[in-house]
């Protein structure tokens, strides 16, 4: 297990991370240090296959995939599903990970926190927070900017629209990049390099598609693309064609409109909740799931300032969004006030471990700190 001493930094940064990893443990997150190799395969399939240019990959004896951890959430939620799968348990970590980045070393320190199993969602949402806020203290950053966002949230909304499956996915990848929504409209048609693969599939049995994908792939000699099963792709496949039988992407301008005005949505917690139900009601959105996403925004931020954080600092921006294969719900960072490098940031993903074979849904938060950035901006 790695020592917070052990470190190999300058005797100020080492003395502050031990500080911050001591502290971490007295919490209740338990120190773990997952193997620096790992399996490449589960980072793949989460951020496919662009993610290749930016660890280091190598292969074992067997010619099996390995590569430098790039970060320590799924190394930690492997280390789980090997010592505790199906329980609860928090975890914290310190220690390098290896990935390229413009501007900065390839390898760096990194500490955080993976809370697992918890089913108190806005708690254990608060919990996550006030501790990457202790932990900045500790690190000499008393003044960091919060930004935070739902991807939830976010999701709840498009579900209330009726956006279609694809169209969705889609909306929410240029939510993340910060792209304009307004080309979305109608995008899989005449021009989609499958348009005629996707009329031919329209209203086939799907097994007998998922059957069909499988085998061609199988006779290429292909088992997985960009990180996905020939299930997987088949599954996208099937939903481009359903979706194209509906005359495209399913956004219309009154529901582009609504995205645009949902994503414009900022401000405090208290000021942003008014403005989010003032939205679903002006849009007539009665819709089951959405008002239970904004209850549950509603009661993270109750308990936000039961644990007495600063929540009037704090700033819901609806167009913050990150990778929807990873988070699913509450995401944040903070930052250095004026600046924009993240120094600590994390959120809730609810799903990666049962995509890493857990036999039932395991809630999980947690966040990671830019250690190197939150010393130099201290």
């Amino acid at each position: 297990m790695t020592r917070p001493e052990a470190i190999a930094t300058g005797g100020l940064e080492t003395e502050r991370y031990g500080h911050l990893s001591r502290h971490l443990v007295a919490s209740g997150y338990a120190l773990v240090a997952p193997p620096v190799l790992q399996p490449v395969e589960p980072f793949l399939e989460l951020s496919g296959e662009d993610i290749r240019r930016r660890i280091f990959v190598t292969q074992d004896a067997a010619g099996a995939e390995l590569c430098l951890r790039p970060e320590f959430t799924i190394p930690v939620c492997r280390h789980h599903q090997a010592s505790r799968p199906g329980q609860a348990a928090d975890y914290s970590y310190l220690g390098p990970v290896f990935r390229l980045a413009a501007g900065e070393s390839d390898e760096f320190v990194q500490a955080g926190i993976e809370s697992i199993g918890r089913t108190d969602t806005p708690a254990a949402d608060a919990e996550v927070l006030g501790l990457a806020l202790e932990g900045l203290e500790l690190l000499g950053v008393s003044d960091a900017a919060i930004r935070f966002g739902d991807m939830g949230l976010t999701q709840a909304f498009l579900d209330a629209l009726k956006v279609p499956p694809v169209a969705k996915r889609r909306t929410l990848r240029a939510i993340a990049a910060g792209r304009p929504i307004a080309g979305l409209a109608n995008a899989a048609g005449a021009e989609d390099p499958h348009a005629g693969l996707l009329a031919a599939i329209q209203g086939q049995d799907p097994k007998g598609v998922r059957a069909f994908v499988e085998d061609v792939l199988s006779i290429a000699g292909i088992s997985r693309v960009g990180g996905r099963s020939a299930g997987e792709i088949a599954e996208r496949f099937l939903a481009k064609a359903a979706m194209q039988a509906q005359g495209g992407a399913g956004l219309n301008e009154d529901n582009r409109g609504l995205i645009e005005r949902f994503c414009a949505i900022a401000g405090d917690p208290d000021r942003a909740l008014a403005d989010l139900r003032g939205l679903t009601r002006e849009a007539g959105l009665a819709d089951a799931g959405l008002e239970a996403a904004l209850a549950l925004f509603e009661e993270r931020t109750g308990f936000m300032a039961a644990r007495g954080l600063p929540i009037e600092r704090f700033r819901y921006a609806g167009g913050f969004a990150r990778n929807l294969d990873y988070y699913t719900g509450f995401i944040f960072e903070a930052t250095r006030a004026g600046g924009s490098a993240p120094l600590v940031g994390g959120g809730r993903y609810d799903g990666l471990l049962q995509h890493l074979g857990s036999a039932e849904p395991l809630p999980a938060v947690g966040c990671a700190f830019w250690l190197t950035r939150c010393v130099q901006s201290a």
